[in-house]
Parts: structure tokens; C-alpha cells; sequence
């Protein structure tokens, strides 16, 4: 439970010792290894750089700074889960928190495309670069690549993930990558999960950068996981489904996608911070029991 004072004295060293994030983050023990065999179990946290806050009929939910703060330490504080997905202000916190030591910690980077804005599949790095992933001495970066046949704005976000990639590459850190296939509707950028479209995002996302050696990439549970991943010999995170709603049905199909040579673990966001019955250690729980943990 991160506490009033906790969350006081947060604000507080931003405000006047804002040097002790950086000392934190290079001081921070990491893990011997980013794959250590066992299936990954990485929380994401990275939502609200993107303005996407909703969840369920609350449209800013997770605008409340210190309640996803809460969530985090205490997801974190599982041994079960490896580490988290986030960008530079949530892993400044959990650093104040001293919530990051033995955990992977993977740098948000692209998240610019603002939810529900007109240039969403223009997604420019307004996060964590490869320069600073490295300074922060970080265990990898993440980037989202939503593809649009009819936004020119796909290409800039190609170059641009190609550029980290291979920048990530060239240091020998992983770069985690998220192919999206998208199509306007009323103006929205939708995700399209079909699985020939993902087939065709996922091989453009291998395909990226001046070298591959160290390309990851994160995949949405759907239909037909097995031809989705079919599409590529790289390590794959898979991520999706709220162990809240219906947790047998999750943990069954998590299970199938993880007997896949590809299938490396699990992504889990909001439906694990704040699941659709409210218990939190249930949800890290049924990933686990996925794992085989």
C-alpha cells in the first residue's frame, strides 16, 4: 500500500532532490538475465502517457496517480511477476518506491499517438529513447507499430521504429515491438484483430531495422494464435485477457498460446491491475498458473 506520506515525499524529491531518480535507476539491481527460461510475466503501465484511461464505464481511472502507484508495488511485490512496461515518470516513481530491484523494467518509447486523436497511427518517440534506456540503465524498449494502409502517417512511425531498433541492437538490448494492424472507424483508430492482418503487421515488424539480433515482439491474444505466430521465428510476448471475467477460459487459452516455440509469456495490463472482480492477487494468480509457476 503506497501510503500518504509514500506519495508526499515523491512529489517532494521531484520537487527539490529530483538527481535521486537518476542515482536510483543506476544503482538499481537488475536481473542476470531478460529470458531465463521460465516464461516472462511482465505488467504494463504505460496507458496513461497515451491518454487512454479508461477502464470499464470510468473514463479517467487510471488518472489517479497514487491508486495505480498501489497497484503497481503491490503487482510487483509477486514474485511470480518479472518486471514492467512503463514510461519515465511511472519508473521514477517506482524507483522513489523502491519497487525495481531484481525486476525487468522495459522503456516505453512511442506515445505520441494519443487516444482518439486524428494523427493516433503517427506514433513519434516522446518517451524513452535508446540513448536514455541505456542511461537509465534499463533492461530493454518498447515501441507500438500500428499499421494503416491509408495514413501516411504509418511511414514515419516505420522509419522511426526502425532507427530504435537497430540502435537497441547495436547496444545488444532487447526491443520489444508491437505490430498493430488498424482501420478508421468514425474516425477512430481501431485495432483489427484478424488474424491475416496481424500475419502481415508481424512480418513487417521482423523485417525492421539494421539488424534483428535482439527483436522481440508483443502479439495480442486472439483466434488462431498458432498461424499468427507462424509468422515469425522471434521471441513473442502475448498479451491480452482479464483473468476477472472468466479465469479458467484465460488461463486455458494463455496455456495454448505458451506450447508455441515462439511464445516466450505474458503481458498483462489493466485487466491485471484492475480486473473486473476487483482481486488483484487472483489475477497475477491465473498467470502464474499459466506459466506453469
Amino acid at each position: 500500500m503506497v501510503s500518504d506520506q509514500q506519495f508526499a515525499d515523491i512529489v517532494e524529491t521531484r520537487a527539490r532532490r529530483p538527481d535521486v531518480i537518476a542515482e536510483f535507476a543506476r544503482s538499481r539491481k537488475r536481473r542476470e538475465e531478460f529470458d531465463d527460461g521460465r516464461g516472462l510475466f511482465l505488467v504494463t503501465a504505460d496507458d496513461p502517457a497515451r491518454a487512454n484511461l479508461q477502464i470499464g464505464a470510468y473514463p479517467v481511472a487510471l488518472g489517479d496517480r497514487k491508486r495505480l502507484l498501489d497497484r503497481l508495488t503491490s503487482v510487483l511485490d509477486a514474485p511470480e511477476v518479472d518486471g514492467l512496461i512503463a514510461t519515465p515518470d511511472i519508473v521514477g516513481d517506482l524507483l522513489l518506491l523502491g519497487a525495481l530491484d531484481d525486476k525487468l523494467v522495459v522503456g516505453s518509447m512511442n506515445r505520441s499517438g494519443l487516444a482518439g486523436s486524428t494523427w493516433e497511427v503517427d506514433d513519434r518517440f516522446t518517451a524513452y529513447d535508446p540513448s536514455a534506456i541505456t542511461a537509465s540503465n534499463l533492461d530493454g524498449g518498447k515501441m507500438t507499430l500500428r499499421l494503416d494502409w491509408k495514413d501516411p502517417g504509418t511511414n514515419d512511425a516505420l522509419l522511426a521504429c526502425a532507427s530504435a531498433i537497430g540502435a537497441l541492437g547495436r547496444k545488444q538490448i532487447p526491443a520489444l515491438v508491437e505490430p498493430l494492424p488498424v482501420f478508421r472507424d468514425a474516425g477512430r483508430a481501431r485495432v483489427s484483430n484478424d488474424p491475416d492482418g496481424l500475419i502481415r503487421a508481424i512480418s513487417v515488424a521482423g523485417g525492421l531495422g539494421a539488424m534483428s539480433d535482439h527483436t522481440w515482439l508483443k502479439v495480442p491474444m486472439v483466434r488462431d494464435v498458432a498461424l499468427v505466430l507462424g509468422a515469425t521465428s522471434m521471441p513473442v510476448l502475448v498479451g491480452g485477457g482479464d483473468p476477472g471475467v472468466d479465469r479458467d477460459d484465460a488461463i486455458a487459452r494463455w496455456r495454448d498460446a505458451l506450447a508455441l516455440p515462439q511464445a516466450r509469456g505474458v503481458l498483462a495490463g489493466r485487466s491485471l491491475l484492475f480486473p473486473a472482480d476487483g482481486d488483484v492477487d487472483r489475477a497475477v494468480s491465473a498467470v502464474a498458473e499459466a506459466l506453469g509457476r
